[in-house]
């Protein structure tokens, strides 16, 4: 029979990978946009050979997962946290493929003449990344209203995703020379876009983790259904600093 502590010290040594896996992710992304937008093809490089590093953390986190359920059975809330760990990194790995995606894309484009609509990328990727690193932290902290947070700043990636496609599709029809580079700037913030998407993703897992409940928060919020959720966010806010639930001996086998 395993002790109690000697699962929570599995647990928090597969924490601290997933961690470490994505701050390593952000670090690409902010490098692989900082590389399409400097026109600096070495800094697109170290992001592209990065992603064998991320691709093994993933494989070796699977694996401790794995290896935890099948020998020590978990039940309930430690079930849903490994649970969460598997998706979190699926969602992570995504991100850094992305990241990949817009270094390749910077390759493509770096003999391109320059696009000057090119000023909402840089912010849309800040946006992105601030929804991973917040995503992030509320499961670190199990913090049900940062996981809110997360989903409402889904519509303004969603909105400046949509101001730059518009720009972009207006400069590859007034300038056709500019039609390549404006394209991959296109497939470039729909990386984007969906780096956001996968940081939700994470968020929402971390409700699942908390609640025992999967539900699709970012629908919510944009049907205006989410002051339930929000409310229910502060009341388990308020029940963890008044109360912690008190330490389990052992963990069934």
């Amino acid at each position: 029979m395993i002790t109690r502590q000697a699962f929570d010290a599995e647990l928090q040594e597969l924490e601290t990978k997933v961690l470490a896996m994505a701050s390593i992710v952000e670090g690409m992304v902010a490098d692989a946009v900082e590389a399409l937008w400097r026109n600096d093809m070495q800094r697109a490089e170290q992001v592209i050979k990065r992603d064998d590093e991320v691709d093994q953390i993933d494989v070796e986190i699977e694996s401790s997962c794995l290896r935890l359920i099948a020998l020590q059975q978990p039940m309930g809330s430690d079930l849903r946290v490994i649970g969460t760990i598997m998706k979190m990194i699926t969602d992570i790995e995504r991100i850094g493929d992305y990241a990949v995606d817009i270094a390749k894309a910077a390759r493509k484009i770096q003999d391109e003449p320059p696009v000057e609509q090119m000023v909402d990328i840089p912010r849309l990727a800040n946006a992105a990344r601030r929804m991973l690193l917040e995503s992030i932290e509320a499961y670190v902290k199990r913090d049900l209203q940062q996981v809110i947070h997360v989903c409402q700043q889904d519509d303004e990636v969603d909105e400046i995703y949509r101001r730059i496609r518009t720009q972009l599709q207006e400069i590859m029809q007034a300038h056709p020379e500019q039609v390549k580079a404006a394209s991959w700037l296109l497939l470039t913030a729909h990386y984007l876009e969906r780096i956001a998407d996968h940081a939700t993703n994470i968020a929402e897992r971390v409700w699942f983790m908390e609640t025992g409940r999967l539900e699709q928060l970012a629908k919510k919020h944009k049907s205006g259904l989410l002051d339930e959720a929000f409310a229910e966010a502060a009341q388990h806010a308020a029940e963890t600093q008044s109360s912690a639930e008190p330490p389990s001996d052992a963990f069934p086998v």
